[in-house]
């Protein structure tokens, strides 16, 4: 079993920054991408950043020039710098990892953690 827990979200004053971080432990080989998605309410959920294995990273639109996602690969973490952060980026943030064990590859995701942002 994998599991995978997030922090460090909370909330900020509109343009503050917040850092998530979220973390990989179990029976995993190696991961592949990993990434954060958000709801907000009456939503669906949206990738807002995901990045390989390698470190190529991509973002949404509304986030690209704010938001920063970093990987550690030995300590199977990923992390989202947040700054500049707008009342819209309010939401449920999830951490999702595409996990390798053995020949076959699963999707996993994290609890979410809240994020708001007030004007």
């Amino acid at each position: 079993q994998v599991q995978l827990v997030e922090s460090g979200g909370g909330l900020v004053q509109a343009g503050g920054s917040l850092r998530l971080s979220c973390a990989a432990s179990g029976s995993i080989f190696s991961i592949n991408a990993m990434g954060w998605y958000r709801q907000a309410p009456g939503n669906q959920r949206e990738l807002v950043a995901d990045i390989t294995r390698g470190g190529l990273p991509n973002y949404a639109d509304s986030v690209k020039g704010r938001f920063t996602i970093s990987r550690d690969n030995a300590k199977n973490t990923v992390n989202l710098q947040m700054n500049s952060l707008k009342p819209e980026d309010t939401a449920v943030y999830y951490c999702n990892a595409d996990v390798q064990i053995g020949v076959l590859s699963y999707t996993y995701w994290g609890q979410g953690t809240q994020v708001t942002v007030s004007s």
